[in-house]
């Protein structure tokens, strides 16, 4: 009876110790505990740390929309963009090229520094994403950001994001330039006129410096990152197989709560 027991107990103990490895496959906790308000628990709420001058954060959007349009509860979910600047310090146009910008900030060659890209260029391809880094135009993105938390309140978030992010990994768009943000508002309906007097002025500021802020709160030190109800945290440009399970484990972790 004693061996009998002894086996449940390891076996008990075994089942546990797999339970916790599948949940760290995908989930972790956040890096901080959450000191802000938590999101309504009426649906999944996942928040997404980004900078639309990162080129991980828009291959992480895309394998992430991947993973939720197969997650069965996908209804349930709310995706909120926020604030992140990679370089708050930079300036509104760089005198460097992206190539030029990565000899200047890790040393090397521009041979070096276009087989550096030219990686992050094929993992991109992998989700129907066609770079073209020789456009980019190294500068601030603050005023994009700005442009983001405007659009939000309009109900446009998500569309700014994209939006955002072809323009300047794609068109090679300067991000930094308002005449070019008004244009590519209206692109996806939002007021010209509107767009350029918030950002002639300060609008939006705190909303971004309140992201950024957060962020630091809750531990998060680089983008992507996904934080799933307040709980999880999601690092990086996961692939998409990733995300999924992530959205399912955590899905159940809920279910098992209510």
């Amino acid at each position: 009876m004693l061996r009998s027991t002894r086996r449940a107990v390891l076996s008990t103990s075994l089942l546990l110790v797999l339970s916790a490895s599948a949940t760290a496959q995908f989930l972790q906790p956040l890096p901080a505990p959450a000191t802000s308000t938590a999101p309504s628990t009426k649906t999944m709420t996942i928040e997404i740390w980004s900078d639309v001058v990162c080129p991980f954060c828009y291959i992480g959007k895309r394998e992430f929309e991947t993973a939720l349009e197969r997650f069965a509860h996908k209804a349930d979910v709310t995706v909120v963009w926020k604030s992140f600047e990679l370089d708050p310090h930079a300036p509104e146009r760089s005198e460097h090229d992206m190539y030029g910008m990565l000899v200047s900030k890790y040393g090397g060659t521009r041979d070096d520094a276009k087989a550096r890209v030219q990686g992050v260029v094929d993992r991109a391809k992998t989700v129907g994403l066609d770079y073209r880094m020789e456009r980019a135009v190294i500068g601030n993105s603050f005023h994009a950001h700005r442009l983001i938390q405007y659009a939000k309140t309009k109900g446009k978030g998500a569309e700014a994001e994209e939006r955002l992010f072809r323009a300047y990994f794609v068109e090679g768009v300067h991000l930094a330039d308002h005449a070019s943000l008004v244009r590519l508002a209206q692109e996806i309906g939002l007021n010209g006129a509107e767009v350029a007097a918030m950002l002639a002025g300060k609008g939006f500021t705190e909303e971004v410096r309140a992201d950024e802020s957060e962020a630091q709160q809750l531990g998060i030190r680089g983008v992507p990152f996904f934080v799933i109800d307040r709980k999880y945290g999601v690092s990086g440009a996961q692939q998409s197989a990733h995300f999924l399970g992530a959205l399912e484990q955590a899905w159940k972790e809920r279910s098992a709560v209510k």
